[in-house]
């Protein structure tokens, strides 16, 4: 394998490893959230947000909240520009397991074991060169066609704007012939 394994901390003195948040005793299986923080690994807060809003799991309701929790970490208490921020790790690790009985035949009993998990997700701001990537793919997705839209809107309100005065210009001049017909 190329490069260290990332898993959360950098290990660097006076390099930061993130801004992190977990949470703890959630009550879902490792594996089950695991297949979630899959999905989002890597990705920038902002999409990786969309993704968990769409994706249709119980765990990513969860994910979901411990990610804005980490993203408010990072502004409150950090100073840090949330668009700027991306998913630096995620995991899953085991939490205790409840372990309960169901009543089978003959007497016997069956173990259900209900499993927790400890979720932590750390993001981090992108580096400078991802940042320049990441606005370059922007203006080119829908900078220009923003800028055209922008400027087809404005010319459409400033045409309605001409036909409202148009229109109050002719209902002033119709009240003041009606009132000179009422005069005489």
């Amino acid at each position: 394998m190329t490069g260290p394994k990332l898993n959360e901390a950098t290990r660097v003195a006076g390099v930061s490893s993130g801004f992190r948040a977990s949470a703890r005793f959630a009550r879902l299986s490792p594996s089950k959230v695991r297949v979630v923080l899959n999905l989002v690994r890597g990705m920038d807060v902002r999409s990786a947000d969309n993704l968990l809003r769409l994706t249709d799991r119980d765990s990513a309701h969860i994910v979901r909240k411990l990610l804005a929790s980490a993203v408010a970490n990072a502004t409150n208490n950090f100073a840090q520009n949330a668009d700027e921020l991306y998913i630096k790790a995620c995991y899953a690790d085991g939490g205790p397991t409840l372990k309960r009985f169901r009543p089978r035949a003959k007497g016997s009993s069956a173990a259900i074991f209900k499993r927790t998990s400890h979720v932590t997700i750390v993001v981090d701001k992108l580096n400078e060169a991802a940042l320049a990537v990441r606005e370059a793919q922007s203006e080119s997705r829908g900078g220009a066609q923003a800028a055209q839209r922008r400027s087809r809107v404005e010319a459409s309100r400033a045409r309605a704007q001409k036909s409202k005065d148009a229109t109050t210009e002719a209902e002033v001049s119709e009240d003041a012939e009606n009132e000179k017909a009422t005069e005489n």
